[in-house]
């Protein structure tokens, strides 16, 4: 029996995790991706009534340690070619660092940036040596580019994101996976709008093409879609 790359998406309910399992199930790899509830239905089911046994799907609220604690018990020892951690919330883009309540920045960060890491930090021993960790990132995370402002709690959360990773990979020196926080392009979705330039058929292809010809290239990489190297 040949092997099968194996893919655990965390987030894939809808959106760009959607199409990220869709993608990778396209390219005959193993997917094993969540959503917050089973008993919901979601595009993931219709996917899996397609895909058979290579798309599984597993419940996890990546807000709730218990459950990512639950999630890495029942996977076991399977082991991963590459974790994508898909997670994302937005406010109101146009509500200022001083309207936001305390509550809602709050909730963005958790779900951007803490959650995000705390996924990573479980699962890292299930990533095969030769394997990737990503993170769903976003151009308005490089602090450096920042020069037109807007979207300033969600921007904040995916910076802290960033850095978060930094520091993950820096406090693992001599570990050969290849880390990378992803900007996929400002995406037309729910969270996205109707306004952006470009359609998840455009961007997901071009995100798995990076991440393959990233393949065993070690360290971390802030890149978007294109394969470009952004500015922290």
């Amino acid at each position: 029996m040949s092997y099968r790359s194996t893919v655990l998406i965390v987030g894939a309910s809808r959106g760009l995790g959607l199409a990220l399992a869709r993608e990778y199930l396209r390219r005959g790899w193993q997917v094993v991706a969540t959503v917050r509830d089973l008993h919901q239905h979601t595009g993931l089911q219709a996917l899996q009534a397609e895909a058979g046994d290579t798309l599984e799907i597993e419940a996890v609220d990546i807000a709730d340690q218990a459950q990512i604690a639950a999630l890495r018990e029942r996977l076991g020892q399977r082991e991963f070619d590459v974790l994508f951690v898909n997670a994302g919330v937005t406010n109101t883009p146009t509500e200022t660092i001083g309207e936001v309540s305390t509550e809602e920045f709050m909730r963005v960060m958790v779900t951007n940036a803490l959650s995000p890491m705390r996924v990573v930090e479980r699962f890292i021993d299930r990533v095969l040596a030769t394997g990737q960790v990503v993170v769903m990132s976003s151009e308005l995370a490089s602090i450096a580019s920042n020069v037109d402002g807007g979207w300033e709690v969600y921007r904040a959360s995916k910076a802290a994101l960033n850095t978060l990773m930094r520091s993950f990979v820096a406090r693992r020196a001599g570990d050969p996976r290849t880390f990378c926080v992803m900007a996929p392009g400002w995406v037309r979705t729910d969270m996205g709008g109707s306004e952006a330039p470009l359609d998840i058929e455009t961007s997901i292809p071009r995100v798995v093409d990076t991440l393959a010809a990233r393949q065993g290239t070690r360290g971390l990489v802030f890149v978007n879609y294109l394969n470009e190297i952004l500015p922290w």
